[in-house]
């Protein structure tokens, strides 16, 4: 069954007297519990597929629909709420509290749910574990590494247990070896609890995570493909990443140009 249905979207924003295309007439569906790589260039739209699909953004024209709600029909506080109650996002960047600890941060998403301090706290807790963090708990973002910092940004987007988590180019600051372990971590939660994962990336290295592969070139799908490097044989069940013992074209527009 569809959880995400993109209905011909189509994205322009304005500079000046120009019209940029960001996205031009997209659709497409993912399931619940797929985990979908939109993969492209700079300048491809990806980024803001990603950011209309979240409710970041609004669409031009189109809809997008998330287990049945039109979310580009939503006011403001509604899309507010609808985020908090089925989104988690992880980002390139962390967007971690820099004074609070990887507990409070990780728990912040269950604090705007109105979940109690202790609550709130034991489940943070288990997911800080899930994340191979025990032992950094009570360190602040300064006092990680930046693998460490984006595994906390991992445990806090699925802490809640949101319909989808969105990840924004979730390696770009990390090194070759931390990516790997921050993938597998990333794709090892989703499947456990059965969540629906969106990457972007220009990296087609982590596109290879994915159950699906969406390229965009120019604000276009130009292909839609099933992964078959991980597709189980008849019967099989999909196959479990392994933890890791360590944590183009140019730019087009109607009047020339275009937006990632």
């Amino acid at each position: 069954m569809s959880l995400v249905e993109v209905k011909n979207v189509r994205k322009v924003y304005r500079v000046g007297k120009e019209k940029i295309v960001a996205l031009n007439h997209v659709t497409l569906s993912i399931e619940q519990g797929e985990i979908c790589c939109i993969l492209g260039t700079s300048g491809s739209g990806k980024s803001t597929l990603l950011n209309v699909m979240a409710g970041l953004e609004r669409p031009t024209k189109g809809d997008i629909l998330i287990g049945g709600v039109n979310i580009a029909k939503l006011s403001e506080k509604q899309l507010a709420l609808f985020r908090q109650k089925n989104v988690g996002f992880v980002f390139q960047s962390y967007n971690l509290m820099p004074t609070q600890t990887a507990i409070e941060n990780v728990a912040m998403p269950l604090m705007f749910r109105g979940v109690s301090k202790k609550i709130r706290t034991k489940e943070a807790i288990k997911m800080l574990k899930a994340v191979q963090l025990q032992k950094r708990m009570h360190h602040k973002p300064t006092q990680m590494s930046g693998g460490q910092q984006q595994r906390v940004g991992i445990a806090r987007a699925f802490v809640a247990k949101p319909k989808i988590v969105f990840a924004d180019e979730p390696t770009g600051n990390l090194d070759t070896h931390t990516t790997k372990d921050v993938m597998e971590i990333m794709v090892k939660m989703a499947r456990k609890y059965h969540e629906t994962l969106i990457i972007v990336t220009h990296d087609p290295e982590i596109a290879e995570y994915a159950d699906r592969i969406v390229t965009l070139i120019d604000g276009d799908v130009r292909s839609d493909q099933k992964n078959i490097s991980i597709l189980p044989a008849e019967g099989e069940e999909p196959p479990q990443p392994q933890q890791s013992e360590q944590p183009q074209r140019e730019p087009t527009s109607e009047a020339g140009g275009n937006k990632t």
